[in-house]
């Protein structure tokens, strides 16, 4: 039976994962939609010459990932600790690249990169024994 603290801990995580993988397919969404209003003059350091790749990406790379790692935390499927910590790579490196690329520009980035912290840190305490 699983400890109450555990539950939280596993129900916090799930939802931290589906917060990042919604806010990924809005803002993927919008990149790939054209991304009106925001300057595509930050794009001049960048292999890119408009929104839609790094919408496609994150879309699909970050949105994908973190929805799949969430779905397998609250099913307590045995690979859930391993998926979530790929999300975490995934969004710090997404993070990373963003930053170096148009610099800090939205709150949004310190937002997803305290929630990458507190994923990180919900997926230590995730047991390594969960299965279905």
């Amino acid at each position: 039976m699983e400890k109450s603290t555990e539950k939280f801990s596993r129900y916090t995580l799930g939802t931290l994962l589906s917060v990042v993988a919604i806010n990924a397919f809005g803002g993927g969404y919008y990149g790939m939609a054209g991304a009106e209003n925001v300057p595509t003059a930050w794009l001049e350091n960048s292999p890119f010459d408009t929104y839609f790749i790094p919408g496609l990406i994150l879309f699909s790379v970050v949105g994908g990932t973190c929805l799949w790692a969430a779905m397998a935390v609250f099913k307590r499927y045995q690979f859930a600790r391993n998926a979530a910590f790929g999300c975490v790579l995934i969004i710090f490196g997404w993070l990373g690249v963003q930053v170096a690329i148009i610099g800090y520009v939205s709150w949004l980035q310190p937002a997803i990169a305290v929630m990458g912290v507190l994923i990180f840190i919900l997926t230590c305490l995730l047991p390594n024994d969960i299965l279905v």
